[in-house]
């Protein structure tokens, strides 16, 4: 029993003087690990900041926009509106740990928030097939109270898991456990995208434009777990925490990027955004192919044609 609790002091301490501890204070200067990283700890502070400032108002609009679509026959935006929550939680977990000492409980409410974020991702992805996949079974079943009822189990199940777990684990097998779990979510969002895509082949009652755009959500939720949270789940999984320091940084900027990501999900949860985007590509590209064909009309020689 104690040499666990010596352990997970110091777990504390090293963690404290390596992932969020990135400042130029004299007082960590003295540290041999932060001097032989100091390059990457640099990288990763102003990483840290550069996408809070770029981030946490864009989010904020995001929460705006988005509560303003809330309906009682809109259920999407709900999850939606707990995964920008969630990155809220991230951006003031990170900007508290870059001014202050940071505490094992910002630790484990960022772990709690990033999983969260998976875990909205999820019920983005299950909504938007069973949309489309099983609409008269969902439309019968979806109401505001029962995704508020999910939205919360969500938020105590992952904040249960993972207190229990830095309360009675070690560092590394914590971040083992998370890790491993959170790859479980790939096959499911490969099926939602797939299956979604096949049901919207024969869906004759949906618009092209609106086919887009489930997809478009679909395929950035895929994307952001993919690019963002898998390399950093990899890490862990494959090394120890902060051992191959030059690697944590590479796949821990990415998950400073992924509220940025979510905000742009909420670009294609806007029909109107979406059809100005694409109104506007096609504007281009039509625009371009005239410019063209006129270029083509002016330089082409004239043709002598014979009289009959």
């Amino acid at each position: 029993m104690e040499d666990s609790l010596i352990s997970r002091t110091s777990w504390k301490e090293n963690l404290s003087q390596s992932i969020f501890n990135y400042t130029d204070a004299p007082d960590r200067t003295n540290n041999s690990f932060y001097e032989e990283n100091k390059v990457y700890f640099q990288i990763l502070y102003w990483a840290n900041w550069i996408t809070i400032c770029a981030g946490l108002p864009l989010t904020l609009v995001a929460i705006f926009a988005v509560v303003s679509k809330l309906k009682e026959d809109h259920v999407a935006p709900v999850y939606i509106l707990n995964l920008l929550i969630s990155d809220i939680l991230q951006y003031c977990i990170r900007i508290y740990t870059l001014s202050l000492e940071p505490h094992v409980f910002s630790f484990i409410a960022f772990d709690v928030s990033i999983s969260a974020s998976v875990g909205f991702m999820m019920c983005v992805s299950v909504e938007r097939y069973l949309v489309i996949a099983k609409p008269l079974w969902y439309r019968f079943r979806r109401n505001i109270k029962t995704s508020v009822l999910v939205c919360v189990a969500v938020w105590i199940y992952f904040f249960l898991n993972t207190f229990g777990m830095y309360l009675l684990l070690d560092i590394h097998i914590v971040k083992i456990i998370q890790s491993a779990s959170t790859l479980l979510p790939l096959p499911l969002f490969i099926f939602c995208l797939v299956g979604t895509i096949k049901a919207l082949s024969g869906a004759r009652s949906v618009s092209a434009e609106e086919k887009r755009r489930i997809v478009s959500i679909l395929v950035v939720v895929l994307l952001t777990y993919i690019l963002l949270f898998i390399p950093n789940m990899m890490y862990f999984l494959l090394e120890k925490p902060f051992e191959n320091f030059p690697v944590f940084t590479v796949v821990t900027i990415p998950i400073y990027l992924s509220p940025l990501a979510d905000s742009v999900m909420c670009v294609f949860l806007r029909k109107s955004a979406v059809d100005r985007v694409l109104t506007s590509l096609c504007f281009c590209v039509t625009s371009e192919n005239q410019e063209i064909s006129s270029t083509d009309d002016v330089n082409m020689p004239p043709q002598h044609t014979e009289d009959v």
